[in-house]
């Protein structure tokens, strides 16, 4: 029997923009048994500022935490990722609460590593910072769904720590980590597109789809390559199906 392994869940703040917000984040995340944290693109970075909140044992997370200026950079080592967002619609519907989110990674998290991203304090991670996501995740609320970073920070982490004691029967094998997704998404993108399967115009648009449909199934590093095995085939025979055609307007032309 397995439970949800902490040490391999990451909390990532995307253009955090208070570096008090910051503090307060390490502190919920040291409440609850969480070391890792990232920064993407931090507004303000200011330490002095950040340890006034971060009393105690949460120095040590924020002496510890990475800063990176691009998103999938700092994304490109875990193996699933988790989009939260207090709007949604067509274009990023929420699939899912912290309570279930966290019921979900016991098995996963136990072989993979797993980052749990949030946007800016004004207005949230952007359809951009969700594109990479394999799922996305709401705080249920009353009237009022905003809610401070740190606060929706601690409710997930709350989560994440009650189902670290809950056991699994089995766990999840290593998927493919986002490095090795997006390298599968830019080669499908421009297969389709060469094939005339996606509108070259808004490509971004008929991918999302298809990221939300391959996201359903935890895709393995094996699984990847497969994928990508298909598309060079594809492409391939694009090509010459191609060549094929130039030489037949050739053959044409000399008639």
């Amino acid at each position: 029997m397995t439970t949800l392994s902490l040490d391999h869940i990451a909390i990532v703040l995307v253009e955090p923009q208070i570096p008090e917000n910051i503090g307060a984040v390490a502190r919920a995340m040291n409440n609850m048994g969480i070391r890792r944290l990232l920064l993407v693109k931090p507004e303000r970075c200011d330490l002095t500022r950040i340890l006034r909140m971060a009393t105690g044992t949460s120095i040590d997370i924020v002496e510890n935490m990475e800063v990176f200026e691009d998103l999938s950079e700092a994304l490109s080592p875990f193996h699933y990722v988790v989009g939260t967002t207090a709007r949604t619609g067509s274009q990023r519907p929420s699939l899912t609460n912290p309570r279930d989110l966290a019921r979900d990674l016991i098995p996963i998290a136990q072989n993979n590593h797993v980052a749990l991203l949030f946007g800016p304090e004004d207005r949230g991670l952007s359809n951009e910072h969700l594109r990479p996501c394999h799922t996305i995740a709401t705080i249920p609320t009353a009237e009022f769904a905003s809610l401070n970073l740190a606060q929706a920070v601690m409710i997930f982490c709350y989560d994440l720590f009650l189902a670290s004691r809950i056991p699994a029967e089995e766990a999840l094998p290593r998927l493919a980590n986002k490095f090795e997704l997006e390298g599968m998404y830019d080669h499908l993108k421009a297969v389709l597109m060469r094939i005339g399967f996606i509108n070259p115009q808004n490509p971004e648009h008929w991918m999302l789809n298809i990221r939300r449909f391959l996201s359903r199934i935890p895709l393995r590093a094996r699984d990847v390559r497969i994928i990508r095995g298909i598309c060079r085939q594809m492409d391939w025979y694009a090509g010459q199906l191609q060549k094929d055609r130039k030489e037949h307007k050739g053959d044409l032309d000399c008639r």
